[in-house]
């Protein structure tokens, strides 16, 4: 499914879940980054469901006048309840082939959320350390979500297991739209500056 070819400005590609959470911040941590994302002719590339964060995420994005590429897998069409008003939506048959376009549609990366996006997060920061991409990779911590997981990281670099170099290859904050600004430069993108940032 297709439809707008309009070449956006850049393109992120956001990991976050198919539920709410429990409080009200990340929804509207959610809601921030697709309308930032919008709001500056950019590009949403994500999981293609329509509950939870990644529904709240691809309105905002939408709403917000961005292009937005979802992909989700045959098996958790019903589950998820794809959003069939993406930009574009892809099917895929399995989970390896999600991850490959949702890659291959990003200039850079943003998990944002929901337990297992931290395997997504080492995939895309471990094929950056390879060489297999460039692309930059950012870690929204919002609320301290993920502050348990960047204090291992930070052991794993004092016991020798990592270097300093390859923690510096991801980009670590909190406020949504600074860090978008910062992934998005990184890449050698533009984001134009919207009307709302003028105001």
């Amino acid at each position: 499914m297709t439809g707008d070819t309009t070449k956006p400005a850049f393109s992120v590609c956001v990991y976050c879940g198919s539920r709410p959470g429990n409080t009200a911040e990340f929804s509207a941590v959610a809601r921030d980054v697709g309308s930032w994302i919008g709001r500056h002719g950019g590009q949403l590339v994500y999981g293609g469901g329509r509950n939870g964060l990644m529904g709240i995420m691809a309105d905002a994005a939408l709403a917000a006048g961005g292009r937005v590429v979802g992909v989700i897998p045959k098996a958790l069409v019903e589950k998820e309840w794809a959003h069939t008003g993406c930009t574009e939506l892809h099917i895929v048959e399995t989970m390896h082939e999600r991850k490959r376009i949702m890659a291959e549609h990003a200039d850079a990366f943003c998990p944002a959320g929901r337990h297992w996006h931290t395997g997504r997060v080492f995939e895309v920061w471990t094929w950056r350390q390879l060489g297999y991409h460039d692309k930059p990779v950012g870690l929204l911590n919002m609320g301290g979500y993920y502050d348990s997981l960047l204090a291992f990281l930070g052991s794993a670099v004092q016991n020798g297991f990592m270097s300093d170099w390859q923690m510096e290859l991801i980009c670590t904050g909190s406020d949504a739209q600074l860090l978008l600004q910062q992934l998005v430069q990184t890449a050698g993108m533009t984001a134009p500056t919207s009307r709302l940032d003028q105001i």
